[in-house]
């Protein structure tokens, strides 16, 4: 099968749907299938074109940029190029190029797949309330296109409002989880680098420091945790300094965040033994979210998987693991005191928070969630052939 996926970013991009993007075209090529990924060249040293673990990377390049979006005029021409040879079309939302990608497999008659990741909600200003409106404008295009929409959660779907409008074609697809394997080895060098003593309580932040993952809320709550644990210690993994549109909001949380002094720690982007170390050397990990822009939070289920129960807003999607699993706390968004709440009880009892973590591992992997797209693929296929 020849399965065109697109999307706005692709790794090397740091974000939720650039890794569940880059998970998916991996295992599907495992699978066997010719899989092509059509993206941006947002960063101009990155090559046009490659291949990379058999996932061929098509990256039109970028004329100018619009807040966090890029317009690339030969678009067009590379999406009619490989719609044109796909069985299937995977577009990933929100991003505007998914209508255009969705209206050329249309005219080409190709079926489509959107994968709607989350409502987008951009910070005040004039610039993003046009962004916002051209997105929402393309997300409709894109939603009566479709033939399946694919969220990661009814649960979100339901309280959206753009997919609460197309429930009749929306599945309930997981998002692909998938750690690198870690040795004694890895945790001392992991340990040694990052300077954790013993007996410190590890708390882990995993996100970009963007305004919509609430990352003030944590800074808010630790004076609380620390009147209980004085050794507490937040390691925050991800991309924290020149995140697009975020400048303020980093500059804004600076003062706050240096003032916990020793009890704080960026860790930057890890590398992919690393991050899984981060995981089970946290002993809660935390997602403070704030709005629908989180629709599940990839991060906590990876925390799971090492066996690291997690905090996460009460927020539709967000909270469906921790309801799943029990591994872990719900509470309000936008809360420190029922943050800082949540925390030490699980400070407290740091084996009280347990779940069948070979069954979470099994369900999220790559292979199953890609053996579903596969269903999904193949009954649209077999739909087209009926067609007179």
């Amino acid at each position: 099968m020849n399965v065109l996926i697109s999307l706005m970013y692709y790794r090397p991009h740091y974000s939720g749907m650039t890794v569940y993007a880059e998970r998916l075209a991996r295992a599907l090529a495992v699978k066997g299938h010719q899989v092509t990924v059509l993206t941006s060249r947002f960063d101009p040293s990155l090559p046009g074109y490659e291949v990379r673990q058999g996932v061929t990377i098509i990256r039109p390049k970028v004329l100018m940029r619009i807040s966090k979006g890029v317009i690339m005029p030969t678009l067009p021409y590379w999406a009619w190029k490989l719609v044109s040879k796909a069985d299937v079309v995977n577009a990933h939302a929100p991003q505007p190029d998914a209508a255009l990608v969705a209206s050329i497999s249309k005219l080409l008659g190709k079926p489509v797949v959107l994968t709607y990741q989350c409502d987008l909600r951009l910070p005040e200003g004039l610039i993003h309330y046009i962004v916002n409106q051209g997105s929402h404008l393309a997300n409709r295009l894109s939603g009566q296109l479709a033939d399946t929409i694919v969220s990661t959660s009814l649960d979100y779907a339901e309280n959206s409002p753009f997919l609460s409008r197309y429930l009749d074609k929306v599945i309930a697809v997981q998002p692909p989880i998938q750690l690198a394997p870690v040795t004694p080895e890895d945790v001392a060098a992991f340990r040694s680098k990052y300077n954790l003593l013993p007996g410190q309580r590890i708390i882990g932040m995993a996100a970009r420091l963007a305004t919509e993952k609430g990352v003030e809320f944590l800074v808010e709550a630790m004076p609380k945790v620390l009147e209980k644990y004085p050794t507490a210690r937040v390691l925050f993994a991800g991309q924290h300094q020149e995140v697009l549109g975020e400048e303020f909001y980093a500059q804004r949380l600076a003062p706050m965040i240096n003032d916990l002094g020793d009890h704080w720690t960026f860790l930057g982007i890890l590398p992919a033994t690393e991050w899984s170390v981060f995981f089970h050397e946290a002993e809660v990990t935390v997602l403070p979210s704030i709005n629908s822009t989180e629709a599940y939070g990839m991060v906590q289920v990876e925390s799971m998987t090492c066996g690291t129960p997690v905090v996460v807003s009460d927020l539709p999607g967000v909270r469906e693991p921790v309801r799943n699993t029990g591994m872990g706390l719900i509470v309000p968004p936008q809360n420190s005191d029922d943050l800082s709440k949540a925390l030490v009880s699980i400070l407290d009892k740091p084996n009280g928070y347990q779940g069948d973590i070979e069954k979470i591992k099994s369900h999220f992997a790559p292979e199953t969630i890609a053996s579903e797209y596969e269903r999904i693929f193949d009954r649209l296929i077999m739909n087209r052939g009926d067609e007179p």
